[in-house]
């Protein structure tokens, strides 16, 4: 079995896969902030003793406590489930949500004012490189329809034009991912630098 999980926005989303591929459960829960409270206990409530043999986590970009968080339990449960690890797209996982023809954007809300945002062709194959922009410049930068995300209606009011569709990842549609988005290192993509710097030594 595959288990996938998300926590890259203020989302927590946690799927199962059977060994052919399809989602046998999955939880999609807004908490805004506590991930490292609730990844765990959704995990075992989805489980119910089950003992999946493959992880996918969400690397992001987006939010860096909940990456940081997702990336760590991962790791956790797949030493101790003796588990493959990879890593999946966050961008892409937003995407899919959009279930729309065509070029899809998704435009995630960062810090600073500024998006995430990435465009994606038909199969969610990547239609550009994850930029950190100001919106702006993320309105000018797009020429998907269809734009998905928290980002998405800001961005859309910005270009004039498109149709914006406010969502959350969810880990249901880990699967509908091509496999070079989700047979990632299952380490964090930021994006951009973080705000929090380790001080030199002196």
């Amino acid at each position: 079995m595959l288990l996938a999980f998300d926590t890259s926005t203020a989302a927590c989303t946690v799927a199962l896969f059977d060994e052919g591929g399809q989602c046998v459960a999955h939880s999609d829960e807004t908490i805004g902030r506590g991930h490292a409270e609730r990844l765990v206990p959704m995990i075992a409530e989805l489980l119910e003793g089950r003992r999946p043999d493959q992880i996918l986590v969400g690397t992001g970009p987006g939010s860096f406590t909940g990456i940081r968080v997702g990336i760590a339990a991962a790791h956790g449960l797949a030493i101790g489930w003796d588990a493959k690890l990879h890593g999946m797209s966050s961008l892409a996982l937003l995407a899919a949500r959009a279930d729309a023809p065509g070029r899809i954007a998704a435009a995630m809300t960062g810090g600073h004012g500024e998006l995430f945002v990435q465009q994606f062709e038909a199969g969610l194959e990547p239609a550009g490189e994850i930029a950190n922009l100001r919106p702006d410049a993320a309105a000018q930068e797009t020429d998907a329809p269809t734009v998905v995300g928290s980002g998405a209606a800001q961005l859309v009011a910005l270009r004039g034009w498109g149709e914006a569709r406010d969502a959350f990842p969810s880990a249901a549609d880990a699967l509908r991912l091509p496999a070079s988005l989700r047979l990632l290192a299952p380490k964090p993509v930021y994006a951009r630098a973080p705000d929090a710097r380790v001080r030199e030594a002196a």
